[in-house]
């Protein structure tokens, strides 16, 4: 039975949850409240009746889960007690013992879970095990919040790979950079700050050799350039590094480049390796399609192997085009300038030549804000009926 103020509790959790968002990855972020119950909770009042004895949530991988964290600081309170977490507790050995036991253990009587593990081989086993225990669970409420707070992880442990978003910047008519190629700064810097979020947020940030020559680009997360509202709970030596990983399949890319200057992991992918750039750089070389491109296909699965949960894109109307036409993207986020660049100036894609509407790619809007004097438009991308390019 779902009671008065459990919406209350488990909105705290997700809080909680948030918090972990920047730092949690491969896994997701879990929040945890610990309340110990009250029958005066279940009148209507402006108040709950109810109070907190514990709350926790995941810092990083290889860290205790929250549910760990909140009966650490709940004490002998946790007996009795209810429990709101954001994600069904573990019942399996990782890093960590299983959560779901040490809510058993710990004498909880009550647990509301907002969304079931997403892992097809575990989901379920942890509401089971409480449940065999004569624990009382509940599951389902702000699924969706709890979802939403970890698409990434969500879609890859369905799919086994990452959750795509390609970063774009244009002016209003459509174009990305002039028509010798000078972009530097379409958008202002509140949009550029708020791109260094997006890098925070990802695990990894996929781009070209092309764009890593022209901008002679870092593409890694810098503290100073994350908005204020980040810094003030992100500090700077928390940062993590996502993984940059650059298609080089024409072995251009050099070390002296800007991209090879700053700390955290790399992956070329190479037509050959060639060594020299480092031990936080790793070569791979990866099968080729009939058009001797990268095959980006299984690229996504490789990069959903290594527990890539988002993939962040950074890169040319060629490799977005690729993407976008192979049915490889899922949302799109436009940076969108008020300012006009012309028709002989550079655009978003390149896609193959359509014929019909009916093959016009569709996007569904999720969210439209100002940044700044930008406009940042997110986009789900629906099903693709281009042809593949």
């Amino acid at each position: 039975m779902v009671r008065v103020w459990d919406a209350f509790y488990m909105a705290r959790a997700l809080e909680l949850a948030r918090r972990g968002t920047f730092t949690t990855s491969p896994n997701p972020a879990v929040g945890c409240v610990i309340v110990k119950p009250s029958t005066a909770s279940l009148a209507v009042s402006s108040e709950p009746a109810d109070y907190i004895v514990g709350e926790g949530y995941h810092h990083q991988a290889g860290a205790p889960h929250a549910e760990v964290m909140a009966l650490r600081h709940a004490g002998p309170a946790a007996q009795g007690a209810t429990a709101y977490v954001t994600l069904e507790p573990c019942s399996h050995y990782g890093r960590t013992p299983p959560c779901a036991k040490a809510l058993i253990a710990a004498g909880i009587a009550r647990v509301v879970i907002a969304c079931e593990d997403a892992n097809p081989q575990v989901s379920g086993q942890g509401i089971a095990l409480l449940r065999e225990a004569g624990i009382t669970v509940e599951a389902g409420l702000m699924a969706e919040d709890s979802a939403r707070l970890n698409a990434g992880f969500m879609q890859r442990m369905a799919t086994g790979l990452p959750l795509v978003t390609v970063k774009l910047a244009a002016s209003l008519d459509g174009r990305t950079a002039l028509g010798n190629g000078q972009s530097k700064w379409i958008t202002g810097a509140p949009a550029r700050q708020d791109v260094q979020r997006h890098r925070a947020l990802s695990c990894a940030i996929l781009s070209g050799a092309d764009t890593v020559i022209v901008d002679n680009a870092s593409l890694n997360v810098r503290w100073s350039e994350l908005p204020a509202s980040v810094q003030a709970h992100y500090p700077e030596p928390k940062v993590r590094q996502p993984l940059r990983v650059i298609i080089d399949t024409q072995n251009r890319l050099t070390p002296e480049l800007a991209l090879f200057a700053q700390p955290g992991p790399i992956l070329l992918l190479r037509g050959q390796p060639t060594g020299g750039f480092g031990p936080e750089v790793e070569e791979a070389v990866l099968p080729l399609t009939g058009a001797g491109k990268l095959n980006l296909g299984l690229l996504m699965k490789e990069l959903g192997r290594r527990q890539i949960n988002r993939l962040w894109v950074e890169a040319g109307a060629q490799l977005c085009g690729a993407l976008l036409s192979q049915q490889l993207v899922d949302e799109l986020v436009l940076y969108q300038a008020p300012k006009l660049m012309g028709s002989q100036s550079r655009g978003l894609f390149d896609l193959p030549s359509v014929s019909a509407m009916s093959q016009v790619p569709e996007l569904e809007w999720q969210d439209i804000r100002q940044v700044g004097l930008d406009l940042k438009l997110t986009a789900k991308v629906k099903k693709s009926c281009l042809p593949v390019s």
